[in-house]
């Protein structure tokens, strides 16, 4: 068994912390270190606080849903989630409702979710049909959209062929995301993704495959349970239990771009808020609390003399992910093999890079509620190259007074996401007692919520 935990002293957290951390413990690689991990020139967003009235202003929410939502590629679903032709999602933003579907051609269509008739929505929640069927009067399209059955025909002559199609809107993939645009003249989607693309490319994503899918109602604002993840500093007075193996108020911020930008936290490495954390309580408690480790025992592990924790966690995770994919990771970096290394894609896509375990986060407008969003917590594994992909399981909908910890399958990550949950409706209720009227931001720190207000503004000014 491994040592006993120590007493921890907390320390004073007011001068805490130092981006070059990462990169000093990537001077320590064994193995060729990629470049993207260097750290991308600091943009000059300056300290401009945000108004309060952006996180629940009705006005706001209408500028949003007019102005951004429309023309933003908008992540539905994974390529495992509509597998088969007639499989499809229901995709909602706002008052918009698409349906997601994969056409017998083995295409993936997005149709408006409105009948041409009299305009009753066609689906009312995903799953499987062999046609799309209107159920008020018996319309009938295929699954590629062409009109199929016209009851009573010749009481429409007056319509043409090119009327009788359900209207679509852009769809495009990557490496089995599946993302929508309503705006026919945006850039492609590789444009909008910048140096995802490259950065994720030796992490194998075409052949991830969805592990658990995970749904809840949250009560505040979309951009509230985004900027949740954005930053790494809010662990000590919110996930206190997992500094004995998270390097928090040390993470790197990048930002690339207007649509890309990145937080890496070190694992396996305890937060500089605590003294008094031996090397073997590190290993065990990131093996057993992080919730995306190959292996979730952390008592069945011994750290061996003269190993670190981070060496011992990215060896144990080289070798069971190798045998999961089928691959040679030695290539891999240690820093790839464990740390939380997350991208940010505008408006509402973040997913955890790195070669197995990657949590995708979305977060969505409820309607047009602007104190309520929907939130998914999905974790992909891999299959090998040339088995077939397993389907994605389907999403448990959590009720709304049921905590993520409800969901047996996201293990320890459960309680994280709860105490992450906690907070924010709480917030929702200080930004609107405010007495300043603003919200003030860390120059650093919270680099990533600068960078996509500064987005959201460019499309709200037009």
């Amino acid at each position: 068994m491994n040592a006993p935990a120590l007493p921890h002293t907390y320390l004073p957290p007011d001068n805490l912390g130092d981006p070059a951390t990462f990169q000093r413990l990537l001077a320590e690689e064994t193995v060729p270190v990629p470049d993207f991990l260097r750290p991308a020139p600091a943009p000059d967003f300056g300290d401009a606080d945000l108004a309060v009235e952006r996180y629940f202003s009705p006005d706001f929410h209408r500028q949003e849903m007019d102005k951004m939502w429309p023309r933003v590629w908008q992540f539905v679903a994974r390529d495992e989630a509509i597998p088969n032709p007639g499989d499809h999602v229901v995709h909602d933003i706002g008052e918009r409702s698409l349906i997601v579907m994969r056409g017998k051609d083995g295409q993936v269509r997005a149709f408006a979710n409105s009948c041409l008739h009299r305009g009753i929505a066609l689906r009312t929640e995903g799953g499987h049909v062999k046609s799309l069927r209107c159920p008020f009067h018996g319309f009938t399209w295929d699954l590629a959209g062409c009109m199929k059955s016209l009851p009573c025909a010749w009481d429409f002559k007056h319509l043409g062929e090119e009327r009788q199609d359900l209207p679509q809107v852009r769809v495009e993939s990557w490496a089995g995301f599946i993302f929508i645009n309503f705006d026919q003249d945006a850039a492609p989607l590789a444009d909008w993704l910048g140096v995802v693309p490259a950065h994720c490319a030796d992490y194998d994503l075409e052949h991830a495959t969805t592990l658990l899918h995970v749904r809840k109602r949250i009560p505040c604002n979309w951009k509230l349970a985004q900027e949740a993840f954005f930053e790494s500093f809010h662990v000590r007075a919110t996930h206190p239990h997992i500094m004995t193996f998270t390097d928090d108020v040390d993470s790197q911020y990048d930002v690339f771009g207007p649509h890309i930008a990145r937080c890496i936290t070190p694992m396996s490495i305890a937060s500089p808020n605590l003294e008094g954390v031996s090397q073997a309580e590190v290993m065990r408690d990131c093996i057993a609390a992080s919730g995306r480790m190959a292996d979730a025992n952390g008592d069945a592990h011994r750290l061996p003399d003269g190993m670190t924790a981070r060496q011992y966690v990215g060896e144990m995770n080289r070798a069971a992910y190798a045998e999961a994919t089928g691959r040679d990771l030695s290539h891999a970096t240690l820093a790839e093999l464990q740390d939380a290394i997350l991208y940010s894609v505008f408006p509402h896509f973040q997913i955890w890079a790195g070669y197995f375990g990657n949590i995708v986060y979305r977060a969505m407008p409820d309607g047009n509620n602007p104190e309520s969003c929907i939130y998914d917590v999905m974790v992909l594994g891999r299959h090998k190259a040339g088995e077939a992909k397993p389907a994605a399981p389907a999403v448990h909908w959590l009720k709304d007074d049921e905590p993520f910890s409800a969901a047996p399958e996201l293990g320890a990550l459960g309680p994280v996401l709860d105490q992450d949950m906690r907070n924010l409706p709480h917030m929702t209720r200080g930004l609107k007692s405010s007495l300043t009227g603003v919200v003030t931001l860390a120059s650093y720190q919270e680099l990533r919520i600068r960078a996509h207000h500064r987005t959201l503004d460019t499309y709200l000014e037009g």
